[in-house]
């Protein structure tokens, strides 16, 4: 039974007047729940409940919550220190990372900038892209071209090669620099396309490629902008586009690296390697936030070639030893974990019990990859309803636009994936 709640409501009353949460408003706030503690795929809120999580903290927290070995590393860190700057200095943790990334990234990913967070490492690989082309002579490509529907965070650079119309951003749409939006991929993952059908890419890269910089793109999975799961196909052809026609292709692996689509890389579905790659979100099991960008010898080597001489970006907090020792320790528990055999059993009850839910008259299509399940519903979803009705139903999701989606631990057991499948389907049942 549920303790009664020792959690103080006057923090609560604070937090609902005071305190923004993501994307919510302070005028008409949706409830909060209060967590107290985490262990395993549970989350104890302070009445004592617990909820399965569904959610995995957005993508991050792949070994669950309170992982003995990942608490050990930050205590073993916390005692030799935190923080140093990273400018002229350096350790152990960081350079054992950066060898790690180097080790189980996509061919010829050689040389590693350490950022802050996932928005952070796509603003560095756009200021990459922009140098690289710039060292080359080529000042006058300094656009990018991207996919609609697409999401790469929530900063300025970041913001602006999210979709611009049907995205988050579009609020900002005079403030931001102006890209080139090609027609989100039509072929769902099992799909292939024939040539005919790629000729629209062609035709972008034709008329625009002579002022872009660079592609932008998440491989495989278009996460925040829709849940989206395309054909390999189409993401062979912006490789062999962008090599064509002098640009770099960036993947940003931040919600899709690390196992989540079955493969250890999205980009590994298109046995392709990007020219710049990001990564986050995982890297650490959700610890801490820490992020990494990833680019070729020849990139790196044109850029410190160039006018300035050296990369121009620094981040206080770059490479901060704590999070770098936790994500060495998430990234061997990993590895050493047989995430394959878990990723497909996650994959497989995902399709055996997820699938059938889009026989639902309020359900437009469900569709799973990897350990992502996704429910997308006719009509938007009243998210402070749904909240609700998952947190009595003991699951923790959290649907945004028309989408209820989940994406566990890895470690989840089999009946607590279940219990998550059955609350959604009650939630429908319900509607």
């Amino acid at each position: 039974m549920p303790q009664e709640s020792t959690f103080d409501t006057s923090l609560l009353t604070f937090d609902q007047e005071n305190i923004w949460h993501p994307y919510t408003s302070l005028t008409n706030p949706l409830p909060t729940y209060p967590v107290v503690s985490a262990s395993g795929v549970r989350l104890k809120l302070a009445d004592g409940k617990e909820l399965i999580d569904g959610m995995s903290s957005w993508w991050t927290a792949i070994h669950g919550y309170n992982v003995p070995e990942l608490n050990d590393a930050a205590t073993d860190q916390l005692s030799k220190m935190a923080h140093v700057m990273f400018g002229g200095i350096t350790h152990e943790p960081a350079i054992k990372l950066c060898h790690k990334l180097v080790e189980i990234t996509p061919a010829g990913l050689e040389k590693v900038f350490l950022a802050d967070s996932g928005s952070v490492s796509v603003e560095v690989a756009m200021k990459m892209a922009i140098q690289y082309q710039h060292a080359k002579g080529n000042s006058h490509k300094n656009k990018f071209m991207t996919i609609r529907n697409g999401y790469h965070g929530d900063t300025t650079g970041a913001m602006s090669v999210c979709d611009p119309e049907g995205g988050m951003h579009h609020l900002f749409s005079d403030f931001l620099p102006k890209h080139l939006f090609v027609d989100q991929p039509s072929k769902r993952f099992s799909e292939k396309y024939d040539e005919d059908e790629l000729g629209q890419l062609e035709q972008f890269f034709r008329l625009n490629s002579d002022k872009c910089a660079a592609f932008i793109l998440e491989p495989i999975v278009q996460g925040a902008g829709g849940m989206w799961f395309y054909s390999p196909d189409y993401l062979k052809k912006i490789r062999q586009l962008c090599d064509e026609h002098d640009m770099l292709l960036i993947a940003d692996e931040i919600a899709t690296g690390f196992g989540r689509t079955g493969k250890f890389f999205a980009c590994e579905h298109a046995d392709i390697s990007p020219d710049i790659m990001c990564v986050g979100k995982a890297l650490t099991g959700g610890y801490m936030t820490l992020a990494a960008t990833l680019t070729t010898h020849q990139v790196a080597e044109t850029i410190c070639n160039g006018e300035a001489g050296v990369f121009m970006h620094g981040p206080t907090f770059m490479g901060n030893p704590l999070a770098c020792a936790i994500a060495n320790k998430s990234l061997e528990l990993l590895l050493d974990s047989g995430w394959q055999s878990k990723i497909k059993a996650i994959e497989k009850q995902l399709k055996r019990e997820l699938l059938p839910l889009g026989n639902a008259l309020c359900v437009k299509d469900v569709r799973v990859l990897g350990a992502i399940g996704v429910v997308e519903m006719n009509d938007p979803v009243d998210v402070s309803r749904a909240q609700e009705f998952f947190v009595k139903n003991g699951v923790w999701i959290r649907p945004f636009r028309n989408l209820i989606y989940i994406m566990p631990p890895f470690v989840i057991e089999e009946n607590d994936l279940h219990f998550l499948i059955v609350a959604i389907s009650n939630y429908i049942d319900n509607i």
